[in-house]
């Protein structure tokens, strides 16, 4: 039987917030197509609350007859026009992301299983950890593992060195992968939009430790996860995916965990996916998912 390699088309994503009017998608239309330009997908959301409009376009790479830099220079004068927060990322370029965990396993390893099968493209130069115990499963993949101890006396020291590590690796983004510290203000702030946790709560409900042990002494009937960004209120950041999963009183608290690892896993992964397609656009603490 004849392999059948599909190979995706090279695509520029813009996205788009702004306040909201009549014309944004005619003028955004009307200048890609004055250039050539094909789009491939287009998402649009405009907020009835807040009055702000979001968009996100892919356009094919190939149907322009320019690079990312010129655009940018052609469509500012647009973006001024309408007071647009918006970027154009090119599809080719693989999103560096760092990952960060402690001695749980299960979405770290989905994780690099699923870059190394090539379902999620994106570069993983590291995983930082405050225990050494994953260290064999992040090698085998050919990835540098930091092993950073936290000094419960002084962990500033401990955040200095992942500050670091960070910089020097020229990380996007973030991925909090049951890492079971919490960052300091100054990071949240310096990387804000671009640090995701996944929290093993349906949030609101069940934020801070051991969430599953909170919801065991409730009695309840549905446990869930939570992927979302970090800010400096704990586990209160703008949220991007979650999912639920149903229990029972014949569920031991080992069970629900259990099960609880799975919802956790589908979420930060999926999560994760809509980062690097540059699928979520943040506005205040709501985030908008095309």
């Amino acid at each position: 039987m004849k392999k059948v390699v599909i190979v995706m088309e090279q695509v520029y994503r813009l996205t788009i917030s702004c306040p909201d009017r009549v014309g944004i998608v005619a003028k955004v239309g009307e200048f890609v197509s004055s250039q050539g330009g094909w789009i491939t997908e287009a998402n649009h959301y405009s907020d009835p609350v807040s009055g702000w409009f979001f968009m996100r376009h892919c356009i094919k790479a190939s149907s322009l007859p320019f690079g990312l830099v010129e655009f940018r220079e052609k469509f500012a004068a647009i973006a001024k026009e309408f007071s647009m927060d918006w970027q154009i990322n090119d599809s080719a370029e693989a999103k560096k992301i760092i990952l960060m965990v402690s001695k749980e396993s299960h979405c770290l390893i989905d994780l690099l299983h699923r870059v190394h099968s090539k379902e999620l493209f994106c570069e993983i130069p590291c995983v930082i950890s405050n225990h050494d115990d994953l260290r064999s499963m992040v090698e085998w993949h050919g990835i540098p593992f930091f092993h950073v101890p936290v000094d419960k006396n002084n962990k500033q020291e401990h955040f200095d060195r992942v500050n670091s590590i960070i910089a020097e690796h020229k990380a996007d983004t973030i991925v909090l992968a049951r890492y079971m510290q919490i960052l300091p203000a100054e990071i949240c702030q310096q990387y804000a939009g671009h640090v995701i946790n996944i929290h093993h709560s349906f949030l609101p409900s069940f934020a801070g430790a051991r969430p599953y042990h909170q919801a065991a002494e409730r009695g309840v009937k549905l446990i869930g996860a939570t992927c979302h960004y970090v800010t400096e209120e704990l586990d209160a950041g703008p949220i991007i995916d979650q999912d639920v999963m149903r229990i029972s009183h014949n569920d031991t608290i080992e069970d629900t965990v259990r099960l609880g690892k799975d919802v956790e896993k589908r979420v930060l992964a999926r999560g994760v996916r809509s980062h690097v397609e540059d699928r979520v656009l943040l506005h205040g603490n709501k985030t908008i998912v095309f």
